[in-house]
Formats: structure tokens, sequence, C-alpha cells
């Protein structure tokens, strides 16, 4: 999957949005200061950051239009201050602003041509990389979030296309971190695997399972459920400990 392939992550990344919406829009007010599924983050967490989120990644829009720099957050300190501050809002503000900074990042994005697409702006983590990876940025943020809120939403509710670029994506990041295990993993309902680590060969293990549920394992959002390891001569193994992605 080419994530810089905007005629497919635009639409996705809207698509995420709508699912997200519906996610919110169906919590009750005294829900959203129960806890996420994340730790240290209530709902209200969760929703504040991802409008914060909205309004960072059209900062970076900006950026590929005017060419004016414009960073996603000044450092970190400023990007978790930002949160906690949403995050204490009336609910009725944080549902609204989730809303209203889509509509800005999709206005934003709207006005970018072939030129501005391929101009070079700085993630969080300082990596340079086009434009056109911002609406990727934002499918990631959309979806995991939507099940990090712990409103019923769950890995196996992710696209089958979502999952397999995601399974791309963290595999090659995850991958390239010294303190990565070498797996391989075999999806039952895929007829492709995925190496994970410096070079899984015929001896590695495998993770297997649905492919949503591999997902969940390697990026952290289950514990392993639905999945199990097998060693290379199809005996069980040990579940090996997926590093930290993001």
């Amino acid at each position: 999957m080419d994530r810089q392939d905007t005629t497919v992550t635009v639409p996705w990344m809207g698509a995420g949005t709508e699912f997200l919406g519906r996610i919110v829009g169906a919590l009750p007010d005294d829900a959203f200061r129960a806890p996420s599924a994340l730790p240290g983050w209530s709902r209200a967490h969760v929703v504040a950051h991802l409008a914060r989120n909205a309004e960072a990644l059209s900062r970076l829009a900006n950026w590929a239009r005017t060419g004016v720099e414009t960073p996603m957050y000044a450092d970190r300190e400023q990007r978790a201050a930002e949160i906690e501050s949403s995050a204490q809002a009336p609910v009725e503000s944080l549902r609204r602003e989730l809303v209203s900074t889509a509509d800005e990042l999709d206005a934003a994005l709207a006005a970018l041509d072939d030129t501005a697409w391929r101009a070079k702006v700085r993630t969080a983590l300082g990596r340079a990389v086009p434009a056109a990876e911002v609406p990727w940025m934002r499918v990631r943020e959309v979806w995991l979030h939507a099940i990090d809120l712990d409103a019923g939403a769950a890995v196996a509710d992710l696209p089958a296309e979502i999952v397999d670029a995601l399974l791309d994506d963290v595999t090659a990041t995850l991958s390239s971190r010294g303190d990565c295990p070498t797996v391989r993993l075999a999806p039952v309902d895929r007829d492709r695997t995925w190496p994970l680590g410096p070079e899984p060969d015929e001896r590695s293990v495998e993770v297997r399972g649905d492919a949503a549920w591999v997902l969940g394992w390697l990026i952290g959002r289950t514990a392993g459920a639905g999945v199990d390891a097998v060693d290379a001569g199809g005996g069980p193994a040990a579940l090996p400990a997926a590093p930290r992605w993001l």
C-alpha cells in the first residue's frame, strides 16, 4: 500500500471520520469522563486529542500550500498541555470541536494542488514527509482512536483494506527497531504473510489469527485475544511481546 496515494487515503480518512462520529455521537454526556482504553486518559482526553490532531495536521497542509513553516506542535509539552486543557471543556464543546476541526482539515487538504501535495513537511516526531502522507496520518488517528474510546468499537470493525495497510505500515516501522522480535505474521484470513523483525525465516515463530486481531496484538490494542503463536514445527509457542509502536 502506498500511504501517499491520496486517491485512496482521503476516502479512508472520510470513512474513519464518519465511523468515529457515530461512536462519539452515541456516547452519553456523562460517559466522556469515564476511562478510555488508553492509560491515564478519559474518553474526553481521546476526543480532545483528535480535535487538536486535526488542527495540527491542518497546519501541515497550510505549510505545504503556503511554504510558511507551521509545525504540528511547538513541542511535546505544548501538545500535552493542549490536550489536557481541552479535555476539561464542556462535553458540548468537545463534540462541536471534533466536528469543526475535522471539517477544517478536509478544507485544508482540498486546497492542495499537485505541487503542494509533494511539498515536504515535518511530523511531530521530526520525520520529513510529503504532504501527501498527511491523510494517512489522520486515517490512523480516527480509526484507531475510535477503538481506544472503549465504547463498543473493536479491531474487528476496521475495514479489511485498512487492516492490511496498517500491517504494512506497522511491521515496517517496528522491524527497524533493535528490540523487535523476529516473527512471521500469518493471518488465517489472508493469502499473504507479514515479516516482523530482522529476517524471519522458516524457523521463526508465526502469529496466527484473523488479520484484525493480529493487528490488535501488534499495536497493543489487545492482550493477544484471537491470536496464537506456533513454532517452526507447528506446535504451540509463547506469544512474543510486541514492541511499542507509537
